[in-house]
């Protein structure tokens, strides 16, 4: 079966704002809750920084693995002994031209970046719009559009204004959800006419803590009434984005990684299964309109006793059902496994002995990838859109800056192999894939920088020290060709 995927099949990368931006301070931008968070590696945790009244400084942990409480008399502080990745990301607030035209090199039709709440309103609650603000993301959809290249817009990617989490607990506030449909409203009245694609959150299934959803607290109340208010939030928007831009289209995205039983014993397989519906809870509920029949047994999970214990409000289930989403949107890196008795979590699951791992341990697994496109479109029988894909590795560039990085050409050979046997053989309708990183930036999980994506490498280390010059890797050239043959040449 040939590899070439269907005409106009969208080529792209993805990017989040606080990851690769920078300029937290500049264009009216106000703070975001990321920007308080510090560096990290696998040995030591990311953390915020937070003073006490007492002027004690605490450092809860911000992995959304092991979101830590945040007490609600803590403010946010900066140290000038630690380092806020955020603040300078790889800067491509000043370099958007130069890095556009690099993607443009390859080829790309899409690209999928995330638009900072806080630089448009910059606490959240103003009035109008930060003009600044609006001003940069034009330009930067003008270079896009002098390219030929499709925005595909990420509303909000785990984050917002940190007045918004300090003053009403970020998404545990139902006040949250009509700010966010305001800031959603400003943005379709300013690029709507220029943006078919939209996503109204990123990995929501993973969100929590004070980071990704301005949320105090880490229970599972916290957690899933937060996640209730951002599915009403995301119908509201969708509802009105139909309405306002009638061609527009509207995921979320979910962090989709598959997690297998360990073996097949039945106690495992049912484990198993209970583990991915933790995932299913949030795709059924905005996929299909309605909460899942199994909605109580994850709650009770999380120490919940079950949905009514939800605070909603009783237009809330209409709203759900007007406002599900047009198509399914997932990240996928790797694949793990489960047995009878361990503990878990959306994201989480073991290491699975028969893949090879990253420097990171995160398994390789690329027939996964084409099981996952299956499974999400089996579940729900709506397009789907592969909005994350990549391989964190560490690259070592000649005194040029440039990569000789085979292993993530090979990596993505046999995803991109997966994919399209999914779409041609499986007949699993996928309207693109928008690998991350196209440029290197900094990783949400770590902190780090030599954690590198892309295929373009950035000459920065892991404390911001560096040039900052862009040089294009070898896997850059093939992702080129790639596309130009519209994925034909992979089964070369």
């Amino acid at each position: 079966m040939s590899k070439e995927l269907p005409k106009g099949f969208l080529w792209g990368g993805a990017t989040a704002d606080f990851q690769y931006e920078g300029g937290f301070d500049e264009g009216g931008r106000g703070p975001s809750t990321h920007d308080y968070e510090t560096n990290g590696s696998p040995e030591h945790p990311r953390h915020h920084t937070m003073k006490m009244p007492d002027g004690s400084i605490i450092n809860p942990k911000s992995s959304f693995l092991d979101a830590e409480d945040v007490p609600e008399d803590a403010e946010p502080v900066w140290l000038d002994d630690q380092y806020y990745p955020s603040h300078k990301a790889v800067d491509f607030y000043h370099h958007y031209k130069e890095d556009i035209k690099l993607m443009a090199g390859m080829g790309f039709n899409v690209y999928r970046f995330s638009i900072a709440w806080s630089r448009i309103f910059p606490n959240g609650e103003e009035e109008k719009p930060n003009v600044e603000g609006l001003k940069f993301y034009d330009n930067v959809i003008s270079e896009l559009e002098k390219y030929h290249i499709q925005p595909l817009i990420t509303i909000c990617h785990d984050e917002m204004p940190v007045n918004l989490a300090l003053k009403y607990d970020g998404w545990n506030s139902r006040r949250v959800i009509d700010l966010y449909v305001k800031y959603a409203k400003t943005l379709f009245e300013h690029f709507g006419k220029r943006c078919k694609y939209w996503l109204t959150f990123n990995e929501i299934n993973a969100t929590r803590g004070f980071g990704p959803s301005g949320v105090h607290k880490s229970t599972g109340l916290d957690r899933y009434q937060a996640a209730h208010n951002m599915f009403v939030a995301s119908a509201k928007t969708v509802i009105l984005g139909h309405k306002m831009m009638p061609d527009s289209k509207f995921g979320t995205m979910y962090a989709l990684s598959t997690c297998y039983p360990a073996t097949c014993k039945p106690e495992d397989v049912l484990h198993n299964q209970e583990e991915l519906r933790e995932n299913w809870y949030f795709v059924d509920t905005m996929g299909r309109g309605y909460y899942p029949r199994y909605a109580d047994l994850i709650l009770q999970h999380h120490g919940v006793k079950s949905l009514s214990e939800i605070k909603m409000d009783p237009s809330d289930k209409q709203t759900l059902l007007d406002g599900q989403l047009d198509f399914i949107a997932f990240s996928y890196y790797r694949s793990n496994i489960s047995k009878e008795g361990d503990e878990w979590f959306n994201v989480g699951g073991k290491a699975n002995p028969y893949l090879e791992k990253t420097p990171w341990g995160w398994g390789l697994d690329p027939l996964g990838l084409r099981y996952t496109m299956n499974m999400i479109y089996d579940r729900i029988q709506k397009p789907i859109f592969i909005v994350e894909n990549g391989m964190g590795a560490i690259d070592k560039p000649d005194k040029n800056g440039y990569v000789e990085d085979d292993y993530r050409i090979d990596y993505l050979q046999k995803h991109l192999s997966a994919m399209a046997d999914a779409i041609n053989i499986d007949k699993v309708p996928c309207i693109g894939y928008t690998m991350w990183a196209p440029i290197d930036l900094i990783s949400l999980s770590t902190g780090e920088m030599k954690k590198r994506y892309g295929f373009v490498y950035v000459d920065m280390d892991d404390l911001g020290n560096g040039s900052l010059k862009r040089v294009p890797k070898k896997s850059y050239k093939w992702m080129k060709h790639i596309i130009e043959t519209n994925g034909k040449v992979l089964d070369e």
